[in-house]
């Protein structure tokens, strides 16, 4: 094999793909990228950990010899991002080795056989629909943060995908870790009709997530299957990224979705996401747990530490039930309200032991479940 590559094409590609690759591997070819040059001047570059792959296509300046190999994934990457802006990158593989020049530089890596390097047979993927980037980038902000990562209950290990009939056919995505709950509702994509329930690993969230930064205003093409699940950016000779889903059964997370909270709190997010994080300061590791009383006109928030002391701030705010205090564990209410950008946020509360449900309005696309702690 031997191509030239321009280094930016090659960085941006590397930057894709080196990612899913492990740091500790028990199997050195998932150490590895494999690359393949092909006559018609693609180079195809493709990175797996047997659970999640990613190919990039880019188009080479040359390819003399077409051919295929497989080399260490964060060494090109760290030769490919040092080296100056506006490089021609030659790769050319040479008994065992791969020999990477560009301007006064030269490298000679090891190489692995193409042949050993295991690839993701994805099946048949029945389900295919297509989602803009953008939607499907707030689809999985408004919910990621609650992902548990408890591997016991590794079926929580992801982001739950499922359509249904509510006024109109719709698509939701759902993650929880069993003290909070984050729901998002879009239109339900056509050719999504009679998809299966899907749960999507934490690890491929996350690397889709990354690749959707640079796929502002384009679609994202959606093929899945019970076990499989592919996504296509940038159409033909785009980036493509396979997933296993997580073999498990999703919780019915509507059963712990409040319907009955009759005491309604209204408050700026940002005052009292700043609010909270100012009492939490003297919270220990341990609890971080924070009380609010709700009264009239305002929310008193306060902590207290047997080490550290305590802390009180009022907020103002909109609230028209009895009297009561409440206590939620601080970084998973910020987690939430970081969530809302808009000028008020809903809290529906029962009471002290009972779920709250968090929401813009009523109108949101997102919806939010925390549960209480003991204070």
């Amino acid at each position: 094999m031997k191509a030239t590559i321009e280094r930016a094409n090659l960085l941006r590609c590397l930057s894709h793909v080196q990612s899913v690759v492990e740091r500790r591997n028990t199997i050195p070819i998932l150490s590895n990228v494999l690359i393949e040059a092909s006559g018609d001047g693609l180079v195809k570059i493709m990175a797996t950990d047997l659970d999640l792959q990613v190919v990039e296509s880019l188009d080479a300046v040359s390819v003399e010899d077409a051919g295929s190999i497989t080399v260490s994934a964060h060494l090109l990457f760290d030769i490919a991002r040092k080296l100056p802006d506006g490089t021609q990158v030659s790769l050319e593989t040479a008994d065992n080795r791969m020999v990477v020049k560009a301007g006064r530089s030269r490298f000679q890596l090891p190489t692995l056989p193409r042949d050993d390097f295991p690839v993701i047979v994805e099946g048949d993927l029945p389900t295919s629909f297509e989602i803009p980037a953008d939607v499907l980038a707030e689809l999985i902000d408004r919910t990621r943060f609650a992902i548990s990562t408890e591997e016991t209950r590794y079926y929580l290990n992801g982001i739950f995908l499922h359509v249904a009939d509510d006024d109109k056919p719709v698509l939701k995505a759902a993650a929880t870790d069993g003290h909070r709950l984050a729901r998002f509702t879009i239109d339900r994509p056509a050719g999504a009709e009679g998809m299966p329930d899907v749960i999507v690993p934490r690890k491929a969230v996350a690397e889709l997530r990354k690749l959707l930064e640079e796929a502002e205003g384009a679609s994202v093409q959606v093929d899945l299957s019970p076990s499989k699940i592919r996504f296509t950016l940038g159409g033909e000779g785009g980036v493509v990224l396979t997933s296993k889903l997580i073999d498990g059964t999703f919780p019915d997370y509507s059963r712990v979705i409040p319907t009955g909270n009759d005491k309604l709190l209204k408050v700026d997010p940002k005052s009292l996401f700043a609010g909270v994080d100012r009492v939490a300061t003297i919270a220990t590791e341990k609890t971080r747990a924070v009380k609010m009383g709700l009264e009239g006109d305002k929310v008193t928030l306060s902590v207290t530490s047997p080490d550290n002391g305590n802390a009180a701030e009022e907020v103002p705010a909109q609230y028209g039930s009895d009297e009561m205090e409440i206590g939620f564990n601080a970084n998973y209410l910020k987690d939430i309200l970081s969530q809302i950008d808009s000028d008020t946020v809903e809290l529906h509360l029962a009471d002290a032991g009972a779920p709250t449900l968090i929401r813009k309005d009523e109108k949101s696309p997102a919806l939010y479940v925390l549960m209480p702690m003991r204070v």
